[in-house]
């Protein structure tokens, strides 16, 4: 079977999912690894809106998995995979930690395993699989230690998946640019 890894990266609404989604237009069956919270219209319905634009694209016999156990689904789960989106894992992951106000130092190594599998599995994929991140790296520094903490980590995250990827994709505007 045919092994190929892809990270496709770039701002908010840059196109980026779009993009990634096209990439595995061709196959009838995908699994769709979604690690972002469960929409909820009565609380945050400017995000259940984002969801459902994401639902609406998917064709029929893509397989939607919502967990934040990304690591387990690529090792048990069918390629091939498109996985939306990193920001949102590791946002889920530092939630289900409960470590938002707790210094770094003290849960790091936590997070640190939990991305060595992640790493482990994704690049133990037996087949094609495409990811999608923010790219956080070409703003300001948050004020806010929460907002740096997390640019730090998916900075670490997205240098880790892009290491063992075959494909680096930067969208901007809308059009791709390989790295």
């Amino acid at each position: 079977m045919h092994s190929e890894k892809t990270l496709v990266t770039g701002g908010v609404r840059s196109g980026k999912s779009r993009y990634a989604e096209g990439l595995l237009s061709s196959h009838p069956q995908v699994t769709y690894l979604a690690p972002g919270p469960v929409p909820d219209p009565a609380t945050d319905p400017e995000w259940a809106d984002r969801i459902a634009l994401h639902r609406s694209r998917r064709p029929s016999g893509w397989r939607t998995v919502e967990t934040s156990r990304l690591a387990e689904s690529l090792s048990d789960g069918t390629p091939p995979f498109l996985l939306d989106c990193l920001g949102t894992w590791l946002t889920a992951v530092v939630d289900e930690l409960g470590t938002w106000d707790v210094p770094l130092v003290q849960w790091q190594d936590t997070f640190d395993a939990r991305l060595h599998d992640l790493v482990q599995a994704w690049q133990a994929v037996p087949g094609v699989a495409v990811a999608v991140t923010n790219e956080v790296g070409m703003g300001l520094v948050s004020e806010h230690r929460s907002g740096r903490v997390f640019t730090d980590l998916l900075g670490r995250t997205n240098q880790a998946v892009a290491a063992v990827s075959d494909h680096v994709v930067l969208v901007v505007a809308g059009r791709a640019l390989r790295l």
